[in-house]
């Protein structure tokens, strides 16, 4: 089993967890997501979407976009979905060698709101997620645009934008109706496919968050005091480690390696452990006794996946 590394010049890929034999399998700029579906691998960058079946060569799918920041598989293998920048969406159904835009997308009453100074006055798609049990329903994150949800497989939307920050860096889908929403201003859940979201961080100090797994019943998250560009000089990022047992209803702050001026920005079960990746490049590990430091890279861990 590899571990593939999202980080910010390309994908490296590692057979031990310790990382002492590590190998950049594709340079890319701003590796925002690797995922892996059936034994295939995805990574999204600013320089277009690869596919790669062994994790060491990698395809460009040529998606019409070049910014390409989320990437979901449908349940049944038959449908493949890329989130670019500006926030559009594209599908194939030939397996990457084809892409139809689904303009319903655009069509949703905030698009015009979908906007932010730091990312060139534009929005993009950042996190796209689907269940099995609810297989033709499709969840989409925008940064900055909210929660959007379509039940026809992307044809046509609903937004379910309204309760949350519409910072969204995340949306871990747990169920055909409960995901986990990391926005730049708070980490929020529904179990409702968002008809209505309940805040889970409001007894902690840090709201920044960027991403969260379940593993084991456990919710893991991870957030800083503010956005990346105040993660520099005398404070810090001021980060934090959550993890909770109750479906977020309490985190608890726990010590980890870096701590608190590294910030956790991926997840990923390897082998039946929870890792983490660090705006650092610190890979840590959670062991029975706490969190562990596994090994670094060269630059900044974006996205974690394995692949078989």
């Amino acid at each position: 089993m590899a571990l593939l590394i999202g980080t910010d010049d390309g994908v490296v890929r590692s057979a031990a967890e310790t990382l002492d034999e590590t190998e950049r399998v594709l340079d890319a700029d701003d590796v925002l997501r690797v995922r892996t579906f059936d034994g295939v691998a995805f990574a999204a960058t600013r320089n277009g979407l690869y596919r790669s079946t062994d994790g060491g060569s990698w395809t460009d799918l040529g998606v019409p976009r070049e910014e390409v920041f989320s990437i979901v598989a449908s349940p049944d293998g038959e449908r493949l979905y890329a989130g670019t920048h500006p926030a559009h969406l594209y599908v194939s159904t030939d397996n990457g060698a084809t892409w139809r835009e689904l303009d319903g997308f655009q069509e949703l009453p905030s698009r015009d709101e979908w906007h932010t100074p730091r990312h060139r006055n534009e929005a993009h798609l950042r996190s796209l997620g689907v269940h099995p049990d609810a297989p033709d329903r499709l969840v989409a994150g925008v940064e900055v645009g909210g929660v959007h949800v379509s039940e026809d497989r992307g044809e046509t939307w609903t937004e379910r934008r309204d309760g949350l920050h519409d910072d969204v860096h995340h949306v871990l889908v747990v169920g055909p109706d409960d995901y986990v929403a990391a926005c730049g201003d708070g980490c929020y859940r529904t179990h409702d496919a968002g008809r209505s979201w309940t805040r889970l961080d409001t007894d902690v100090d840090q709201r920044y968050f960027r991403e969260t797994i379940v593993a084991d019943g456990r919710l893991y998250a991870a957030a800083a005091s503010g956005a990346p560009p105040n993660w520099e000089g005398s404070r810090g990022a001021d980060a934090a480690l959550f993890e909770s047992t109750d479906g977020g209803d309490s985190l608890g702050n726990v010590p980890y390696p870096g701590a608190p001026t590294e910030v956790v920005l991926a997840w990923a079960v390897h082998d039946g452990r929870v890792l983490a990746g660090t705006n650092e490049g610190r890979l840590l590990a959670r062991e029975v006794d706490g969190w562990t430091t596994l090994g670094t890279v060269a630059t900044r861990i974006r996205s974690l996946a394995t692949l078989n």
